[in-house]
């Protein structure tokens, strides 16, 4: 397994390189990020709780470590942070099977089609 709190350490030193020969795309970054502590409504371990959801479905290593050791700080207990993986586990699972619907659009789509063109070579060679 990964050493998670190693990675997180070389994960940020990599970003600060990143912010010396980009600052404003990590300024730009950090506002975002922030953006959702204004209000506060939904409280800072619901937004890590969230955060960790998205992180899973994204499949971004970096954002589960960030995000893991900031629910924890924030009092995510494990029951909570196996909950809102739940959901994201769900909800992936959910959209795989629209996008499964989707296709079968698709397959209707292109099935049609070709019975279109059989029924218009059957009509021509038939006339």
């Amino acid at each position: 397994m990964l050493n998670w709190i190693d990675y997180r350490k070389a994960l940020f030193g990599r970003i600060g390189e990143i912010g010396k020969l980009s600052p404003e795309t990590v300024r730009g970054y950090q506002t975002l990020s922030g953006a959702g502590n204004k209000k506060d409504v939904l409280g800072a371990k619901t937004r890590e709780l969230i955060s960790l959801g998205v992180a899973v479905s994204l499949r971004c290593d970096g954002c589960i470590t960030v995000h893991t050791a900031e629910a924890l700080k924030h009092g995510a207990t494990r029951d909570e942070i196996a909950e809102a993986l739940g959901v994201a586990v769900a909800i992936n699972a959910g959209a795989a099977m629209v996008y499964s619907a989707r296709t079968m659009d698709a397959v209707a789509a292109y099935t049609a089609d070709a019975a279109d063109a059989a029924e218009a070579t059957a009509a021509a060679t038939a006339g």
